[in-house]
């Protein structure tokens, strides 16, 4: 039964993506929202991870545990990278977003483990390097022969991928705070510290690395060396990032909410540096940031309204 509704759930992820790229996904997202699939989907998504932190690494430290054939626990792996690739792609659309209701809560944390993830990663040195050989050893056919140690190696790299896919899901959802419940704004702002876990991804960058004095950037699930001419040029990963941060320090709903304290204010100004004219000329809507920070150096923000939030756990 469960890999059955695994291949639905391919089958639906590349629906989505063929029908993006002809701009017919309407039909996709009406009958999501019409059956309440997507927090189905989210729960899925979340019990993948669980299974994947908690009972595969034990699975693979077993002296017994030698299988024929890795593929089904191939497939597991892949399962996660599957859903989130469909809701990046559906997310899109506001009312895929107010579909999830309460479990957008459960979405939200998911992305910030993610994206804690990837800053860990980068603030170490760790970024994922993929290289030709790597990719091959990712097709699903040669999965089937690999040792487990292999596979733990294979599903690392799955996590960087998935953890960007995260990131633009995320960017989706701030979208649209001005429909989020507001425990949702509670939970991003607050709880979790977006903006300033965001500005850690400004800093240091995980899809890009410096190599043998080659800048090279990962898009489009590989790894590829910048042209001297382009590299001052802004990635769609770099775009989401400076998105998501736009949308949760300049809308109304946000800023009233988000405690803009000495470390928090401190953290935020450390994007003046990255703001340059190069920058905003490839995404106009930066000027605004740039105000906003400008401000936010000489005035002490008033503190955020204290409201009562009420939230079934």
């Amino acid at each position: 039964r469960w890999l059955r509704q695994h291949e639905c759930v391919e089958k639906l992820n590349m629906h989505a993506i063929l029908s993006a790229s002809t701009g017919q996904e309407q039909l996709l997202t009406e009958l999501l929202v019409t059956y309440a699939k997507i927090p189905v989907l989210i729960g899925e998504l979340i019990s993948v991870e669980i299974w994947k932190h908690k009972v595969f690494p034990v699975l693979c430290r077993l002296e017994d545990f030698k299988p024929r054939n890795t593929f089904p626990i191939y497939v597991v792996l892949h399962h996660e990278a599957s859903i989130i690739n469909l809701l990046e792609t559906v997310f899109f659309h506001k009312e895929i977003c107010e579909s999830a209701e309460d479990s957008i809560l459960d979405l939200i944390d998911y992305c910030h483990r993610k994206l804690t993830l990837l800053a860990a990663c980068s603030t170490n040195r760790q970024t994922v390097q993929l290289c030709p050989e790597d990719l091959a050893s990712l097709s699903s056919m040669q999965a089937v022969l690999v040792p487990p140690q292999e596979l733990q190696k294979q599903a690392e790299t799955m996590e960087f991928e998935i953890s960007l896919k995260a990131l633009s899901v995320l960017r989706f959802i701030t979208d649209r705070v001005e429909s989020l419940p507001l425990s949702a704004l509670t939970r991003m702002l607050n709880t979790h510290n977006l903006p300033c876990l965001l500005v850690q991804l400004v800093e240091h960058c995980p899809w890009s690395c410096w190599e043998a004095g080659e800048l090279r950037k990962f898009e489009n699930g590989r790894w590829h060396v910048v042209p001297p001419e382009e590299r001052v040029k802004m990635s769609r990963l770099d775009g989401q990032v400076w998105l998501a941060l736009l949308n949760l320090l300049l809308s109304p709903e946000c800023r009233h909410k988000y405690h803009f304290d000495g470390f928090n204010k401190g953290q935020l100004l450390k994007l003046r540096a990255f703001l340059t004219d190069i920058l905003i000329d490839q995404l106009p809507n930066l000027v605004e940031m740039q105000r906003f920070l400008s401000h936010l150096a000489v005035t002490e923000p008033a503190p955020p309204k204290k409201d009562l939030v009420l939230e079934q756990v």
